[in-house]
């Protein structure tokens, strides 16, 4: 029998890498339904290949298009946020969740309440909504499988072991393309700097979070609410060569690693598996060829983004956090401010907005335009 896959934002960095999974093992999956944002021919090319139920864009303009694109065949079409939602909750086996931003929240929140197995790229779920997300998930028996290299390995990690006798989770960073660098030698970062990235292949937005060391911070918040364990148990250790994606530590002493090419398709394959294994075409791990792997304390006092994380965990402003640095990302990719001060918007953000506990995921919605106007305003 075929599991039945949905994929939330196809078109995206991760979204491409599960088509080219599903592709590669199309007797074992079947698709549901696929959905993109702007990037309407590759959605058309996706589902020409794919061949699923229902394909949404979410740019309502781009519905004729679309509809162009698939005559002749049987797939359905369809535009617009409340069609992606619609999407989320068609009978599948598995959602994967790869929209990018809080676009991807009420998405999300409908697969969970569906009771699916949800395969999570969507760190904003998490970070911005991680007590109703999670609220959603006890109430409906949802299962998440975390996507992020980082906590796909800490899940491989942890399974079948007991939760009590973790000792600390220790999530790994490259450190982007210039951990060696000082701060002060950060000034005159460009765009085109920050996006490349030494080991992993990314788009734009989450390159230059590599680089600042941002994304590290919204992975220590996504850990905290994936794993249910408290930040002051949660460490981060730079790892340049990106071979090993995480550790476990237990209280025995033991401590468990996740090896593996820096490629998201593994931990891709493993949710949409899971909790079995698929082939895939990644290149295979040749510790003999490495020869040698190195790791560097994470200092809070170089690396302020892991500060700010924590202090936003504390304060219940991780909301905060994402919203702030999404704009900050932006207005420096449009060469609108400088490197350094993507960090110094999210601190100065995180110290002036006060925020009530959200009981909504409209609350929250409402909370991240709010924050993000306040940024906008302070740049």
């Amino acid at each position: 029998m075929k599991k039945k896959i949905t994929v939330l934002g196809s078109t995206g960095s991760i979204g491409c890498s599960t088509a080219d999974l599903l592709q590669f093992h199309k007797n074992h999956f079947e698709v549901v339904a696929l959905s993109g944002g702007e990037n309407v021919k590759a959605l058309i090319q996706q589902a020409l290949v794919l061949k699923p139920q229902l394909a949404v864009i979410k740019n309502s303009a781009l519905y004729n298009e679309l509809k162009e694109g698939l005559s002749g065949t049987d797939i359905q079409v369809a535009a617009g946020e409340e069609a992606i939602i619609e999407a989320a909750s068609l009978p599948a086996d598995t959602v994967v969740s790869a929209i990018l931003g809080t676009a991807g929240l009420l998405p999300t929140l409908e697969a969970i309440k569906q009771g699916k197995k949800v395969a999570l790229a969507n760190k904003e779920s998490l970070v911005a909504a991680g007590s109703i997300m999670l609220s959603a998930v006890k109430e409906s028996g949802a299962k998440l499988l975390p996507i992020d290299s980082e906590h796909n390995a800490i899940f491989q990690c942890l399974e079948e072991h007991n939760h009590k006798s973790i000792e600390k989770i220790i999530l790994t960073a490259s450190g982007g393309p210039f951990y060696k660098k000082s701060l002060e030698e950060l000034t005159d970062i460009t765009p085109e700097e920050a996006i490349k990235h030494p080991n992993w292949s990314m788009g734009a937005k989450i390159s230059v979070d590599s680089a600042t060391l941002m994304n590290k911070g919204l992975e220590l918040i996504e850990a905290h609410y994936f794993f249910d364990i408290p930040e002051s148990k949660i460490e981060v250790l730079i790892h340049p060569q990106s071979i090993i994606h995480s550790l476990v530590a237990y209280q025995d002493g033991s401590v468990l690693a996740q090896l593996g090419m820096p490629d998201m398709r593994t931990p891709i394959s493993y949710t949409l598996a899971w909790p079995e294994r698929i082939e895939t075409t990644v290149k295979r791990l040749s510790l003999a060829d490495l020869g040698a792997l190195t790791f560097f304390p994470a200092d809070d006092s170089r690396f302020v983004p892991l500060r700010l994380a924590r202090q936003a965990l504390r304060e219940r402003k991780t909301l905060v956090y994402n919203a702030a640095n999404e704009i900050a990302v932006e207005a420096f990719l449009n060469r609108q401010i400088g490197f350094l001060d993507i960090i110094r918007t999210v601190e100065e953000i995180l110290e002036t907005v006060i925020l009530n506990s959200p009981s909504s995921i409209e609350e929250i919605l409402e909370q991240d335009r709010m924050v993000r106007h306040k940024t906008r305003e302070l740049l």
